[in-house]
């Protein structure tokens, strides 16, 4: 067991503990936000055929050759096609069919005519300028060609490539399976939110932000419920937790304190203990272990401490887990827009809401950054990292920070 490691080194153990769930088939319409687990290739173009993008007359461009505003070239419009149809006729020299948006373009043509720009007569139309062939026409795969790949494993699937499976004809794709996280929340003092806390109790917050941000990143929460600071207690719902699901999240006890049982919980159960407490704030009273290949990670009872490292180390894992291949946080450099007037000693993150002013990246603190106080995650999108050692870092200093997605 480690003790009291570097941030960086507890997020490379926790993922190289990472094994993605099995696979299933779904349905096209069922699968928004699932990740895709194989490569999609296209089995045909699209279009599958040469049409018009917009409503005018399908010529061939050599009968324009020496058109111009006084001298237009007048073709015969022997047909009119809507788009779903197909013309009946071919355009040879000096004829036209009339076209519409989506209109497979008809045999013997290469261009096409805005219908503003020319001029229809009766049977006739008058064009006023040259075009070259494959001008307003839209190519065979002008979207997408044949055994191109169009998505790829790791990936989320979102509405345009639903939509582009749709055009493709795929009625089903294969998708990792929803990874099953099981919460668990330990303490005496701990009552549901339904109830009034009598002296000394608090309501259990920590279990809904858990389930809310596990249903955001597409896992399924399995909330195992609230055990006592009793390791006997704790261990039971923690062997719970590895039979029905594929990762244990536990909150509180896991400190120096007296009650602070989570580590003797999953030693009785014959969890291996991989680090324990990470240098950093908040979140330092970290605990991950590892039984029979899932990984349980105990975080702080503080309900702030408790989601900046789910953010940092448990969001990424889930995200791996499911199948995501972009499960690492996007870090960028922000300026930072207020003062924050604390030392620092060890590693400290920061929460704050980035603001995008005049093309620079400024972050904005979002209030109260103390280790209990959780409202200051509710606009939060950017954990910023304050260097060991730093004494009050000031508005216009430059910070690393993880971007929250």
């Amino acid at each position: 067991m480690e003790i009291n490691i570097a941030f960086d080194e507890a997020l490379q153990l926790l993922l190289e503990k990472c094994s993605i769930t099995s696979k299933e088939k779904v349905n096209l319409r069922d699968s928004l936000g699932r990740v895709l687990a194989e490569d999609i290739m296209a089995e045909e173009d699209i279009p599958k055929f040469k049409r018009s993008p917009l409503d005018g007359y399908a010529f061939r461009a050599q009968d324009t050759i020496n058109a111009n505003d006084r001298n237009p070239v007048t073709l015969e419009v022997i047909e009119e096609v809507p788009a779903g149809y197909v013309s009946k006729y071919k355009v040879t020299p000096g004829k036209a069919i009339k076209v519409m948006t989506g209109t497979a373009i008809p045999e013997g043509a290469d261009a096409v005519v805005r219908y503003e720009k020319a001029k229809e007569e009766g049977h006739l139309v008058k064009i006023f300028s040259s075009f070259k062939s494959g001008q307003n026409i839209v190519p065979v795969g002008d979207d997408v060609v044949k055994s191109q790949i169009i998505a790829y494993k790791g990936q989320v699937l979102n509405a345009p490539l639903l939509g582009l499976f749709a055009a493709l004809g795929i009625t089903e794709v294969w998708v990792y399976r929803k990874p099953k996280i099981a919460v668990i929340s330990t303490g005496n003092e701990l009552q549901d939110i339904s109830e009034i806390p009598e002296p000394g109790k608090i309501r259990n917050s920590n279990k809904y932000t858990l389930e809310a941000y596990i249903k955001e990143l597409g896992g399924i929460p399995v909330i195992l419920g609230t055990a006592k600071d009793r390791a006997e207690d704790v261990a039971l719902l923690v062997a719970e937790g590895l039979e029905r699901a594929d990762m244990v999240i536990t909150t509180g006890g896991v400190s120096v304190g007296d009650y602070d049982i989570v580590k003797d919980a999953v030693k009785s159960i014959g969890a291996d203990i991989v680090f324990w407490r990470i240098d950093m704030k908040p979140g330092s009273p970290t605990l991950f272990s590892v039984k029979d290949g899932k990984v349980i990670l105990g975080l702080s009872g503080n309900p702030a401490s408790a989601m900046v490292v789910f953010q940092l180390l448990g969001a990424s894992f889930i995200k791996k887990l499911g199948g995501r291949t972009d499960y690492l946080l996007t870090k960028i450099i922000v300026t930072l827009k207020d003062n924050y007037n604390k030392v620092s000693p060890k590693m400290r993150f920061i929460r704050g809401r980035l603001l995008i002013d005049n093309g620079l990246a400024w972050m904005v603190l979002t209030g109260n950054q103390s280790n209990n106080v959780l409202s200051s995650l509710i606009q939060c999108n950017l954990l910023a990292k304050i260097p060991a050692g730093s004494g009050v870092i000031k508005a216009g200093e430059k910070l690393e920070a993880y971007l929250l997605n």
